[in-house]
């Protein structure tokens, strides 16, 4: 039997550290890594490869992504898919190389560090976020009415505006004042942009992200109207006492401006 021959000078990436890539870089940071390893062990043809297959994978990976609707996606753990192309490339990385790796480390020859791995990972990641943002906002904005969007977000801000002066009148209007905008002014306005929110979804070609958007503000209107009968209650009856009811709602408004920020 022939002896391999130990090389103390070729240095390889491990299969943690190409798990740990791509977890955080997404598959084409797998097939750089493995490109590397392939290089190193002198297969360039089998390093390509690997290149083409992983970016490949990953441009199916987010196009997927996009595609899933937005009701479906926010159930899935953000961890979930990550953890899952990650567990596929780690077995991956056993069939093609995994009995190199093993020799390699039974020979104690070096491997890149883990920081190096998480590093590509890094950048690969990096790379996406910035193809992303380019495709959304240089591509995608370009086949849908962004000025009809515009001018509906001024209208719906001009709304809020003034549905938005009631708190004001808590501080100088008598009551019969504050029960009268609530009910011609404060509610028809967050009714109206409600509206405007649904029209603006009918616009061709609008992408998932301003459908996003528009979601959480129809339902941010709608705790508006919520909160604004509660306190039309309280105006009116005096002994209800609702303010916890109120302090509830506010606190989920709360958090819808914090998502739309």
């Amino acid at each position: 039997m022939m002896e391999v021959k130990s090389d103390k000078s070729l240095q390889l990436y491990s299969q943690k550290s190409i798990a740990l890539s791509t977890f955080f870089g997404s598959p084409l940071a797998a097939g750089i890594l493995i490109r590397r390893n392939c290089i190193n062990l002198g297969n360039k043809r089998q390093g390509l490869y690997a290149l083409v297959i992983s970016i490949v994978f990953t441009v199916l990976l987010f196009g997927v992504s996009f595609a899933i609707p937005d009701d479906i996606a926010e159930k899935i753990p953000n961890f979930v898919v990550p953890l899952a192309y990650t567990g596929i490339i780690y077995l991956i990385v056993e069939k093609i190389q995994g009995a190199q790796l093993k020799r390699h480390e039974i020979n104690k020859e070096p491997f890149y560090s883990a920081w190096r791995a998480l590093g590509v990972g890094v950048v690969c990641l990096l790379v996406i976020m910035a193809s992303i943002f380019t495709y959304v906002w240089f591509f995608q904005s370009e086949n849908w009415d962004v000025k009809t969007y515009d001018k509906g977000l001024a209208e719906f801000t001009e709304n809020e505006n003034e549905a938005l002066e009631l708190y004001d009148m808590f501080e100088y209007a008598k009551d019969y004042r504050i029960i009268d905008f609530i009910k011609n002014t404060g509610i028809p306005k967050w009714e109206e942009n409600i509206k405007i929110m649904e029209e603006l979804n009918k616009i061709e070609g609008i992408t998932p992200e301003f459908i996003k958007q528009n979601r959480l503000l129809i339902e941010y209107c709608n705790l508006r109207i919520e909160s604004y009968e509660l306190l039309l209650e309280s105006v009116e009856n005096k002994a209800i006492d609702n303010k916890f009811e109120i302090d509830d709602i506010y606190l989920k408004i709360d958090k819808i401006l914090n998502e739309l920020k």
